[in-house]
Parts: structure tokens; C-alpha cells; sequence
């Protein structure tokens, strides 16, 4: 057992001396290649996130919740939609697809009509904020496409609700 532990102690050392990159270090910590740690390469170019995309930006959020048989957006939603409004007015290459929902309870038809009625209010509310109706469409799931899949009040919240798919 311990010819394999010296073995093994001794490749290891072999591996880490095999890494060795040849740069020198100055005084500072930095490599002495004349090069600095502040400015970026000349030959890369700054790297740019459609905001989008960021999962830490505003619009991360996609989702507007609702109130169990309602269909008005809560003014909690105001600056989530305004966020959505001023990047669809910057990119009017960009369109919307705003999914109505609803939770199990109720028949076929009715959360078909109340998911339209979440998706068009959302609809309305981005209209109101100034994005045009071309880049808007609204859709209802009613209760086809849960996210949660309980019985229970905190899964019918979670289902009550309108998506905003980017397209």
C-alpha cells in the first residue's frame, strides 16, 4: 500500500512540475510580458449580453400573477411590464406571444375564456405603456399548461397566471 501511495505522490509531482508556464512575475503579482492587468486584449472584442438574455436583469421575470377568477394586473406588475415595454419599443424586430393561464379548478371553457382575459390585460397594459399591437399576440392555455402540479392554493397561484414568450 505504500509503494502505490509513493507512486502515486511521485506522479503527481511530475504532473504539477509539468505545468510549469515559464511567464515571470514582477513585484506587482503580474506577469512581466509588458501587458496591463487593466486594459483588454486589443484583439478581443468587449462582449456584449442582450439584456434579454441577462437572468439577473428586469427582465428576467416573465410572468404576471393573478388573483384566483381575476384578470386585473396588480400594480406590483407596473414596473415589470414597463421593463418589458421599453425593451420591445428599442427592438421592434422583437415580438411577444403572452400565454393566459389558469389554475385546475373550473370547467374547460371558462379558464379558456378567463387565461384570454389574463393574456389580453397584459397585452393591453404593454399597448398602454406605448409598444405597438404588431409585436403583441395573446394566447389562452386555461388550465392545459400548469407549472405547478398540486392541489393545493400555493400550486393554483403559481398557475394563475400570463407568460411572456420572446419570439
Amino acid at each position: 500500500m505504500t509503494k502505490i501511495g509513493f507512486c502515486a505522490a511521485m506522479l503527481m509531482a511530475s504532473v504539477l512540475a509539468g505545468c510549469h508556464s515559464g511567464a515571470k512575475l514582477n513585484q506587482q503579482g503580474g506577469t512581466s510580458q509588458g501587458s496591463s492587468a487593466n486594459s483588454p486584449p486589443a484583439n478581443v472584442a468587449p462582449l456584449s449580453v442582450d439584456e434579454l438574455n441577462d437572468p439577473n436583469g428586469p427582465l428576467a421575470k416573465r410572468s404576471v400573477y393573478f388573483d384566483f377568477d381575476s384578470y386585473t394586473v396588480k400594480s406590483d406588475y407596473q414596473p415589470l411590464l414597463e421593463a418589458h415595454a421599453k425593451y420591445l419599443m428599442a427592438h421592434p424586430d422583437r415580438h411577444v406571444l403572452i400565454q393566459g393561464n389558469t389554475d385546475e379548478r373550473g370547467t374547460s371553457e371558462y379558464n379558456l375564456a378567463l387565461g384570454e382575459r389574463r393574456s389580453e390585460a397584459v397585452l393591453h397594459d404593454l399597448e398602454t405603456l406605448g409598444v405597438p399591437d404588431s409585436q403583441l399576440e395573446a394566447v389562452s392555455f386555461g388550465k392545459e399548461k400548469p407549472v405547478a402540479l398540486g392541489h393545493d392554493e400555493a400550486s393554483w397561484a403559481q398557475n394563475r397566471r400570463a407568460d411572456m414568450i420572446y419570439r
